[in-house]
């Protein structure tokens, strides 16, 4: 048996800029999506008994779903199974990642799926190469609207700055705190309004998303040198130039203004495409304690992430 993890990824700035050819910042989340493989001779299985509490299983052969939530992982095991020509193994999928909440579930899921099968079949598969052919699966599966990034987070873990390409970052672990809508997000149809709207409105939307990218550049010294007040502050201006792209919701702009203020937060905005999905915040000298009560008296699921963490490993053979 070979189980790998990969963890998900919190988009710090950057998000529709960024589609622009403007620079977006990530890191790596401390929630983690596991692959377990084993031998299964005559048979391909891939279950999951724990998929944002909702348990599914697949079966391949027969194309037998027990649940219509089973769609969502199955497509990329499934895609990655058949890349790496997998058979007479059973995979199992655990997730403490949101679906289609901007946190790179599926990236983290197809990762971990090929790092558990390279272990396993002793395919030899290198670091870049597990990173390369994650890429190739999960924009397969999306009709070629994967991120980089995503798939790069889940592998190298740490921060990546994503312009015309990847450059992993050397900063340090980040705390923020997750407020999620429980409100899931179509990542294709936000990006796409909000280029049409650039069509419609280039004067407007252009410098909209120039002042995304000069956010991003001014992040990068602040991350490093841990000067929360100012990187607060820039989260404030970067959600209120999202919500004048129209991607922000009434859920997420309530998590975030409960967040900035009951919860006592330095910083707060949505994360990822939005129209719904998760919001992050950065604690204030209250702590993130009176930040997460504050999130879900606003009826949100609260919950700290630490950002920056370790990528793909795996777990035990």
């Amino acid at each position: 048996m070979t189980m790998a993890s990969a963890p998900g990824k919190i988009i710090l700035f950057g998000e529709h800029a960024v589609v622009s050819g403007t620079a977006a910042l990530g890191g790596a989340a401390d929630l983690r999506a596991r692959a377990t493989v084993e031998d299964l001779p005559g048979r391909l299985l891939i279950e999951t008994d724990d998929l944002s509490l909702q348990g599914f299983s697949f079966d391949p052969g027969s194309g037998q779903i027990s649940s219509a939530s089973a769609a969502y992982a199955t497509r990329y095991v499934s895609a990655a199974v058949r890349e790496l020509e997998a058979r007479d193994v059973r995979i199992r999928i655990e997730s403490d990642i949101p679906p289609a909440a901007g946190m790179g579930s599926s990236a983290s899921i197809v990762v971990a799926t090929v790092a558990a099968l390279n272990g396993h079949l002793g395919l030899g598969l290198s670091e870049r190469e597990i990173a390369q052919l994650s890429y190739r699966i999960e924009r397969g599966v999306q009709k070629g609207r994967g991120s980089p990034m995503d798939t790069a987070l889940a592998t190298y873990g740490g921060y990546q700055r994503i312009s015309d390409g990847n450059q992993p970052l050397d900063l340090p672990p980040l705390e923020v705190v997750v407020g999620y809508t429980s409100v899931p997000h179509d990542t294709f149809s936000l990006v796409e309004r909000v280029q049409l709207l650039k069509e419609r409105y280039p004067d407007l939307v252009e410098p909209i998303f120039q002042a995304i990218g000069a956010i991003t550049e001014r992040a990068l010294p602040l991350v490093r040198e841990m000067n929360l007040d100012e990187l607060g502050e820039l989260m404030d201006i970067n959600h209120g130039l999202l919500e004048a792209l129209g991607v922000s919701s009434r859920e997420l702009s309530e998590l975030v203004y409960a967040a900035r203020g009951a919860g006592g937060a330095l910083g707060a905005k949505l994360t990822g495409a939005g129209g719904g999905g998760c919001m992050i915040a950065l604690p204030g000298i209250e702590g993130k304690d009176a930040l997460m009560v504050a999130l879900r008296q606003a009826r949100g699921v609260a919950f700290p992430v630490m950002m920056g963490g370790e990528g793909v490993r795996l777990e035990g053979d």
